[in-house]
C-alpha cells in the first residue's frame, strides 16, 4: 500500500498507520479521505494485521477537515452531491468499527473535528500530554454532531459532558480526558509511540480470533437491548474460540508455563 497522505508500516502483526500531512497538521483533504477509505476497506481481508496503531505525523494528530479545499461534494447538486461527499467522510468511523482488528489511537496535539472523530472511532485512545480535542464543526457554523461524534462521545463521557463539549466546541485537554475516561492514559509526547507499541504488543499476546470476537462483542454490547442478548453473543464467541487450535495451544502453554505460539487456526 503506497499512499501520498498516509504512511503505513508493518511491525510484525501490528500495522502503524500515520496521517502524513504534517505541514497541514494532518488535516483531512479529499486525497487523505480516499486513502483512508482504501486502507480501512482492506483490513477485513488482511489476516497478517492483527492490531492497528493510528497516529499523526508532526505536531498534531489531525486538525480536522482541510478548509482550504472546497466543501466535500461528490458531484451533483448542493444537497445530493454534498451528501455523497459528506458520507465519504462519515463512513470512515463505520469502517473503523467494522474492521476486525483493534485500533489504538495515539493522540497528540490537536485532534479537532474530523480528527476528533477518528480518535473516537478507535477502540483505545492513549493521549500525549499535548493532546487537545474538540468538536470543531460548531465553531464554523455547522452542527457539532458529525462523523459519529454524537454517537461515541455520550457513551464515553456521559450525556452532560458530551452536551457541554458539543454545544460549546470547547477543547478538552489530556488531563481532563483521562479523568473522564475518554482516553486510557496520558503519557509524555515523546513516550507516546512506545506506549502505543507496548499496548499493541500486549494485545498481540492473545489469539487473533479472540481479539476479533472481543472487539465485535464490545461494539455490539454498546447498543444491545438487554443483558440476555449480550450474554448470548458472549456464549457464542466462547464456543467458537474453544474449537480453535489456538485455544488448545493457549491451554498447553499455560500448563507448561511458557509463551503460547498462536497460528490463527
Amino acid at each position: 500500500m503506497t499512499y501520498e497522505t498516509l504512511a503505513v508500516e508493518r511491525r510484525g502483526h501490528a500495522t502503524w498507520l500515520t496521517l502524513n500531512r504534517p505541514q497541514a497538521l494532518n488535516a483531512l483533504n479529499a486525497q487523505m479521505v480516499t486513502e483512508l477509505r482504501d486502507f480501512f476497506s482492506r483490513l477485513p481481508g488482511d489476516v497478517e494485521t492483527r492490531v492497528v496503531v493510528l497516529r499523526g505525523a508532526g505536531k498534531a494528530f489531525c486538525a480536522g477537515l482541510d478548509l482550504k479545499e472546497p466543501p466535500p461534494n461528490d458531484g451533483g447538486g448542493p444537497v445530493t452531491g454534498g451528501l455523497r461527499g459528506q458520507r465519504r467522510i462519515s463512513e470512515l468511523v463505520i469502517m473503523m468499527r467494522r474492521a476486525p482488528q483493534p485500533i489504538i489511537a495515539g493522540v497528540h496535539g490537536a485532534a479537532c473535528g474530523g480528527g476528533f472523530a477518528l480518535a473516537l472511532g478507535a477502540d483505545v485512545r492513549i493521549a500525549g500530554s499535548s493532546a487537545r480535542m474538540n468538536a470543531a464543526f460548531i465553531r464554523i457554523g455547522l452542527s457539532a454532531c458529525d462523523v459519529g461524534v454524537s454517537y461515541f462521545l455520550p457513551r464515553m463521557v456521559g450525556a452532560s459532558v458530551a452536551a457541554e463539549l458539543l454545544l460549546t466546541g470547547n477543547f478538552i485537554d489530556a488531563a481532563r480526558s483521562e479523568r473522564l475516561g475518554l482516553v486510557s492514559r496520558v503519557v509524555a509526547d515523546d513516550a507516546l509511540e512506545s506506549a502505543a507499541g507496548e499496548l499493541a504488543a500486549e494485545m498481540l499476546r492473545n489469539t487473533p480470533v479472540g481479539l476479533r470476537l472481543t472487539k465485535e462483542c464490545l461494539n455490539a454490547s454498546l447498543d444491545a437491548g438487554s443483558l440476555e442478548s449480550v450474554i448470548a453473543m458472549e456464549d457464542r464467541n466462547q464456543i467458537l474460540c474453544s474449537t480453535t487450535g489456538d485455544f488448545r495451544e493457549g491451554v498447553r502453554a499455560f500448563l507448561d508455563k511458557r509463551e503460547p505460539r498462536y497460528e490463527d487456526r
